[in-house]
């Protein structure tokens, strides 16, 4: 099969298609066919091995000290199933399904080989690009809101970074479970932020937060640039700060009403989200789809930090 592979670190173009062999799923394991996969952000640190601040010598034990361990990326895909494991009961050749492949990665693929316990059907009703493109950031601002923040009626929420895969679907889901939501995002995507709910959008290229007098009960930081003290001062008292990116130092002091850390690939979570794409409750925002033979130009498109909701590859 083909696959992107990553031999080395380095900038978008150690990005490589290759032929590998097609993984047999084992007993608990599905094959499924991959028809599109996200490339995102954690995708494009692993590739150039840039890690937050504090982060690189564990990442490296994690992924490889010197070279990639894993070199097929990408975690986040839709797809049909070919084949089955022994064990597997629910699932059978040609149900469609997605979900997320953790630390194993290697969803950058024609092919991958995926516990059946981490899959979610998809939907007829959303497409194999959307439902790619909404796990990885969908899950991601799900966990921070509704699970450690219990956002729900009458709260002010703040989304720092509104724009990108964990922001357009932050948004989205804060207005949903009843919040009034503040988007801070640059001017040339002000007006989706808005349109995806944002009550108040600020632009960071000319006003930014530090000169913000407003306080939330919420703040969440997609992008990294918040700190704990830097976030504290935005909130209301009893608020909860949200940091979706932080460095190894601020994940350390994270505690009580600031939160921090990976958040869980949970199946319950992919459906919940997947139920509100279906229903038209969510939308799911695709900057670019590429074909996998452009891999390269998609971990480029990622790298500038100015890519909209999500990029997709199509094998």
């Amino acid at each position: 099969m083909q696959a992107a592979v990553v031999n080395r670190y380095g900038a978008p173009d150690v990005v490589g298609i290759r032929e590998v062999p097609r993984p047999a799923p084992r007993g608990d394991e599905v094959l499924v066919r991959v028809r599109a996969a996200a490339v995102t952000s954690a995708d494009s640190r692993i590739r150039g091995a840039r890690f937050p601040a504090g982060f690189g010598p564990f990442a490296r034990l994690a992924f490889g000290v010197f070279r990639p361990r894993r070199t097929v990326l990408g975690s986040a895909f839709s797809g049909e199933v070919v084949s089955v494991g022994a064990h597997v009961r629910d699932l059978a050749p040609g149900d469609e399904v997605c979900g997320m492949t953790g630390m194993r990665l290697g969803a950058h693929a024609e092919y991958v080989a995926v516990p059946a316990r981490k899959l979610a059907r998809k939907p007829s009703a959303v497409s194999h690009e959307d439902a790619a493109g909404l796990l990885f950031g969908g899950s991601t601002a799900l966990f921070f809101l509704r699970d450690k923040a219990s956002v729900g009626p009458g709260m002010s929420v703040c989304v720092n970074g509104a724009s990108g895969a964990v922001g357009t679907n932050a948004v989205q889901l804060a207005k949903h479970f009843g919040a009034t939501v503040t988007g801070v995002t640059s001017t040339a995507n002000a007006g989706l932020v808005a349109d995806l709910g944002a009550a108040r959008v600020i632009d960071h290229t000319r006003d930014g937060l530090a000169g913000v007098t407003e306080r939330f009960d919420v703040v969440l930081d997609a992008v990294g640039n918040l700190s704990i003290a830097s976030g504290r001062r935005l909130l209301n008292p009893g608020g909860v700060l949200l940091l979706a990116v932080a460095d190894l130092g601020d994940t350390i002091r994270a505690r009580g009403k600031v939160v921090a850390g990976p958040a869980p690939e949970r199946v319950a979570n992919f459906e919940f989200l997947l139920g509100l794409a279906a229903e038209g409750t969510l939308r799911v925002v695709i900057d670019r789809i590429h074909e996998l033979s452009d891999i390269a130009e998609a971990h480029r498109r990622v790298d500038t930090g100015r890519k909209v909701g999500n990029v997709v590859v199509r094998p």
